[in-house]
């Protein structure tokens, strides 16, 4: 995982707010204002789509992330959308409008 992709991806998004980069099972997780919107792993840039979002994944030919038998529910960035920071915040936006409706995760007990 190349900590300079990370670094640049969060520059590219720095007109959302602070994006923090949290190392996590071999990749980053991607936080704004609280919620994981977006992830990156082996070199990828993913974000978090729901029902709302989910369908532009789908017409620009992208994938779930599958880090095993089951996808989650972060889409492949279209190579197009990384290419404008623009876009790529447009898109980072809505990602992070379905990161804030999704229920709470489950808390880990002490």
């Amino acid at each position: 995982m190349s900590r300079d992709l990370v670094a640049h991806i969060a520059d590219l998004l720095a007109p959302l707010g602070p994006v923090r980069a949290r190392a996590m099972f071999g990749g980053f997780g991607l936080y704004l204002d609280g919620p994981m919107f977006g992830l990156i792993a082996w070199d990828t840039l993913y974000f978090k789509a729901d029902a709302l979002n989910r369908p532009d994944y789908e017409a620009a030919g992208c994938e779930a992330f599958k880090p095993g038998p089951a996808a989650l529910p972060y889409w492949r960035v279209p190579a197009e959308v990384l290419e404008d920071q623009d876009h790529l915040c447009a898109w980072a936006r809505k990602a992070h409008e379905a990161a804030l409706r999704a229920p709470p995760g489950k808390r880990r007990k002490k």
